[in-house]
This record gives C-alpha cells, structure tokens and sequence, in this order.
C-alpha cells in the first residue's frame, strides 16, 4: 500500500500483535473517513493481519524493557528518519519509548502526537534509578504531545502530581475499548470439559499479573475439596525479569492446580466454556483488556483493588474485588461465585456486560480518536 502524506496519521508501539488487537476498530474507523493509517512497529505474525487491512506497516526493532542509552538514541533516530520519509500528519505514539522518543522525534519535526500512556508497567514497580529516569525521560517527552492519554483516573493523576504533564493536556479514556458485538456470549453454551466449574485467567505470565497467586489459591480451594478447573492462557515472555519459570508452570500442570491453554488468537471460544474469569493482578495495569472481553461475554469477574482493574467490577453485582497477593482472599472470592446458583452467576454476567456497553464499549474510544483527528485536519 502506498500511503498517502495528505491524510496519513500514524500509530507506533511495540509490536503489531496489540495494535491489531486493540485498536482495530479505530484504525477501520479512521479508514472510513478517509484517512491512511501507517503502522511502525515491530514485525510479527500480526503485521500481515494489519497490511492486509490496508494499513501500511513499517518495521522498527527496539526493547521495550533496555535501558541501554545508545539503544534509545537509536530508536529516536530511527523514528525521527521514518517521520521525515512519509511525513504523517498526526502520530499516535504507545507505551514508554514510543511515547518517549517517538514523541521527542514528532516534536522535532513539528509533527503533532498524542502520547497514550496504556499502563505504567514494570518499571515503576520499585523506587530505583530505573524509575527516576523514566520519569524524568517522560517528563521531557510529555512535553511535545499535544495531547497525553491516560486509561485510567489514577494514572493520570500520578503524572500531573509528580509534574510529569501539565493537566490540560491529559485526557482519560475508558480503556482501549472492547467490541461488546464482537465479544458476546452465544445463546448456547456448550461445554466440554464434563460439568466442572470453570475459573479461567488470560493475561501475561508474569508474577505480577498473579499468576502465582492463581495457583496458591487453586491448591487452597483443592485442599477444601472442591472440584474445578482453573484454565491459564497467554504467551511466555522469557526475557522479561517479572516472567514465571516455565518449571514452575509445569509443576501446577502435573499436580492437577492448572490447565495450561498456551496463547490463542481467538479468546472466546474458551470464555464461552467458561464459568468465571479472574485477574489477581497486582502489576500497575492500564485496563486490563482481558477483563473487558470477559465482562463483555457476560462472565463474572474477580480481580484485586488494583488500579485500572478495579474499575471494570461493580463489587457484588458484576463480580468481587480481593486484595492484591492475597491467596486465601482470592480463594474465598472463588468459592462464592462457586456457591452462586446458575442465576446469581448470570445476573452478574448482565450487569458486568451491561458496564461494558455502557462505559467501556470501542465506540466511546472511537470519540476521542475522532476528536482529535478532527482539530488537526
């Protein structure tokens, strides 16, 4: 596809798999109203998915999690060459470096960008050197962006308290949006796994995600003897210092603790045969979109009083809200959705669908997109 520099807009992040996944329905949107949308981003298997939507797609190669400055010089020159060579009319930059470098290199060029901060990730986990400097990398950055998007009211309020944006440039979205006609639960529901209860978690395997606390909480419920079945699925990321051991996983399988699903392109089929969905998290999340998709096909939901998390439960209508690394607490959750009769269980799947629909379907996303679009064409 040959990109037209008139209406070109621009989105950077660090793989194609999350652009494809959740900002689909924004980049079909823009198209619509006839702009070309460019993808820079790292090539994986959802690269050809996005170039056979008609976007352009443009490989850059980076690490998200390198601290290495020469590395990130790299990058900054490498994004500030490809903004020189198609010349978009607006960029969209996602998570840190994008938002980092990407923005100091628009800036630069005079090219406006949003900046959407989809989470603060790993490295404000602890008080260290790594986070002074991503602080201050961001601060300097923030300041380029005609706009800076925040998922969640937390979020946004830690970056204007420690002067890392100004406030009138911060806007708060609902999440990335989920496609509530997309992720809807069929009239039938068929299982295939002989009656158990089904608890299921999608997330990353990371410790933070609480994966670890998954488990501890299927062996206490185990030991109570209950019968059930808590699926895991997601993708490895073995590099990341936050990455369970794959030994560790294969001891939950063998005892029984957990059914590993490995990564899929397509969730629902899994929630369809599922009963309930969880994320103990305790990572510093943006709006989990696994949640979403979860609450959408009418699942209850139990997650921590975490921030971005707890926001997608209304607490003991649409599921249950546990304290973070808390396995006995998780477990006491799990059990009383357990204890629900059928009824009770799809009530709370309406109502947490019905919060999908109403606050955090793609098309209040879709809004802001179209808003900004607009003030610059």
């Amino acid at each position: 596809m040959r990109a037209s520099p008139l209406n070109l807009i621009a989105f950077v992040s660090n793989n194609s798999w999350s652009v494809y996944n959740f900002r689909l329905d924004i980049i079909r949107y823009l198209q619509s109203q006839g702009f070309s949308i460019m993808v820079i981003a790292p090539t994986d298997d959802f690269s050809k998915l996005l170039t056979s939507e008609g976007c352009l797609h443009v490989p850059v190669s980076f690490n998200n999690r390198s601290a290495n400055p020469v590395s990130d010089f790299r990058l900054y020159r490498r994004l500030k060459k490809i903004y020189i060579q198609y010349k978009p009319k607006l960029i969209f930059h996602f998570v840190a470096k994008p938002n980092i470098y990407g923005t100091l290199a628009a800036g630069s060029l005079g090219i406006p960008s949003v900046a959407v901060i989809t989470g603060l990730g790993y490295a404000f986990d602890r008080q260290n050197w790594l986070l002074f400097i991503v602080k201050g990398l961001y601060k300097l950055g923030l300041r380029k962006a005609i706009e800076t998007w925040f998922l969640n009211a937390d979020d946004a309020t830690f970056f204007v308290q420690e002067k890392l944006v100004l406030p009138e440039k911060v806007k708060i979205l609902p999440g990335e949006g989920v496609d509530t006609k997309y992720f809807k639960r069929s009239a039938i529901a068929e299982k295939k796994t002989g009656g158990n209860f089904i608890f299921i978690m999608s997330c990353r395997m990371l410790k933070s995600k609480g994966v670890c606390v998954y488990a501890q909480a299927a062996r206490i419920l185990r030991q109570k003897g209950y019968r059930f079945e808590c699926h895991l699925m997601g993708a490895f990321e073995e590099a990341h210092p936050d990455s369970i051991a794959k030994e560790e996983l294969d001891g939950w399988v063998k005892s029984g603790l957990i059914r590993y699903l490995g990564f899929a392109k397509d969730v629902r089929p899994y929630l369809q045969g599922a009963d309930c969905c969880l994320l103990p998290s305790f990572y510093h999340e943006g709006v989990p979109r696994s949640l979403m998709e979860a609450a959408s096909m009418e699942l209850p939901v139990i997650t921590t009083r975490n921030t971005g998390c707890k926001e997608l439960v209304l607490e003991n209508i649409s599921g249950y809200l546990c304290e973070q690394r808390n396995a006995e607490d998780l477990a006491e959750k799990m059990e009383k959705v357990m204890r629900l009769p059928v009824a009770g269980r799809m009530e709370m799947g309406y109502h947490g669908r019905q919060l999908m629909i109403n606050k955090f379907d793609v098309s209040h996303v879709i809004k802001f997109y179209a808003s900004v679009v607009a003030a610059q064409f």
